[in-house]
């Protein structure tokens, strides 16, 4: 496989077509290797249209969808970002190179570990990796500038909102199957928040997400 050629394809054919062209994130897309951070199996699909599977029944999205998110989120050199979800850890290095510091957190240990490995060898250090629960929210190194979810909530609980800074902005997928959003809050200046939605998709759930109440008559 051509790496770069299959990255260039990536970004050309897959991620601006999905109306991302912010010269940050295209740029975080081109320099951050993909195929480092993909299980070793799936490395020759690490630039192909398709969710890839990690151990404990979790994805890493597709490519485009990372990036819509990741710029929908925005985040600036000043920025202290909450990432829910390690994961791979990809999208920890694009937040770390486009961020000022980021927390990331994520329920399983052993992607905390094989994260910090492939973090390390690309000399990304303005980050901080902790193994813990966040499915309902985290408040770690809070006030955050930018919080980012990277697994769906079937409603978003308030803790999330309340860490976030003045002008903080808060990017989550939220429903159940079929049903989910994408979703943009941000908290105005004077403490108020704002809801948008931004365009519909399907990610895997966060586990231990708190459930709506049920109905009762």
């Amino acid at each position: 496989m051509n790496t770069e050629q299959a990255r260039f394809n990536m970004i050309e054919q897959q991620i601006r077509p999905w109306e991302v062209l912010d010269p940050r994130v295209l740029n975080a897309l081109q320099n951050v290797p993909r195929e480092d951070f993909v299980p070793d199996q799936y490395r020759d699909l690490a630039f192909v249209d398709m969710n890839i599977r990690l151990d404990h029944d979790q994805v890493m999205m597709q490519p485009n969808l990372e990036a819509r998110l990741l710029q929908e989120l925005a985040p600036t050199t000043s920025d202290l970002v909450l990432e829910v979800g390690t994961g791979s850890g990809y999208m920890t290095a694009l937040l770390a190179s486009l961020a000022g510091r980021v927390e990331s957190v994520d329920i399983f240990p052993d992607f905390i570990e094989s994260a910090r490995e492939k973090l390390a060898a690309h000399d990304f250090t303005n980050l901080v990796l902790r193994d813990g629960d966040a499915a309902r929210g985290w408040s770690g190194e809070a006030p955050y500038d930018a919080i980012i979810l990277t697994g769906s909530l079937p409603t978003l609980p308030s803790a999330f909102a309340e860490n976030l800074a003045p002008g903080g902005r808060l990017i989550a997928v939220i429903g159940q199957d079929p049903i989910m959003e994408a979703l943009l809050t941000i908290r105005r200046p004077d403490g108020m928040l704002s809801c948008e939605s931004l365009f519909d998709t399907s990610i895997a759930p966060l586990l231990n997400a708190e459930l709506p109440a049920a109905f009762s008559f």
